[in-house]
């Protein structure tokens, strides 16, 4: 089953919603039948690459509002993060302009690591403040994952992979996307925004019915009381 996930890097739902699609595909029982692509969708391209503003600062400028109100503002975003266990450190959050790390994204995946960068990226985002525009934070990444860095640097110095990043682009406006997340299964189903688990797990089991798979059995408990060839773990 193949799921493509249009997100960005700076969008606090994107990281809610890969959760909740995670959890679902290993409730549901479906892990190891999934392959999950990322495609890129820059939610702010005007954003500043240099000097970029606070998260809670590019609110206030963007809604003319005081802090207190910014601070309401996310009040919604922080309780819907909680419920799969994030916990957003807006004080630290910044706005970053993130070309570059959706084009480094589009080399990691060649080397099957797209997940992996993407979940780093993001908990470094939300919860650490990282600048995900930021040359050093990348590469400090692409080396806790076990990559080239010379070979990433070489992206970041370069225009690679920016004719991919076209292409997702041209795919999300083919399918009519305006916002993210946005989840395509089997180009059948979508789901738009951080959704409930429960639609996940019900997608997921529509999707497998078209493609001919099968959930797998998933154990719970330990399995030790059990019996077997005449003899009872006792």
């Amino acid at each position: 089953m193949k799921i493509e996930v249009f997100t960005d890097f700076t969008c606090p739902f994107c990281y809610i919603a890969k959760l909740e699609l995670e959890r679902a595909i290993d409730t549901s029982g479906y892990s190891g039948q999934v392959e999950i692509e990322y495609k890129a969708y820059q939610i702010a391209p005007d954003t500043p690459k240099v000097s970029a503003p606070t998260f809670l600062d590019a609110l206030a400028i963007k809604y003319n509002a005081t802090r207190e109100e910014v601070y309401d503002m996310t009040a919604n975003m922080a309780s819907r993060a909680a419920e799969v266990g994030l916990y957003y450190n807006f004080e630290k959050m910044k706005t970053a302009h993130t070309e570059k790390a959706h084009r480094l994204a589009k080399w990691t995946q060649q080397f099957g690591q797209a997940s992996a960068y993407t979940e780093a990226l993001m908990a470094g985002h939300f919860m650490a403040g990282e600048d995900v525009n930021d040359d050093s934070f990348l590469l400090k990444v692409i080396g806790q994952l076990g990559l080239d860095i010379n070979g990433a640097q070489e992206v970041l110095a370069t225009n690679a992979f920016l004719e991919a990043l076209n292409l997702d682009r041209y795919d999300a406006q083919q399918l009519g996307i305006q916002s993210v997340p946005f989840f395509v299964f089997e180009n059948r189903y979508g789901i738009k925004g951080a959704e409930p688990n429960e639609v996940f797990v019900r997608t997921l089991h529509q999707t497998a019915k078209i493609v001919g798979i099968q959930p797998s059995i998933k154990l719970v408990g330990t399995g030790e009381d059990t019996c077997t060839n005449g003899a009872c773990n006792l």
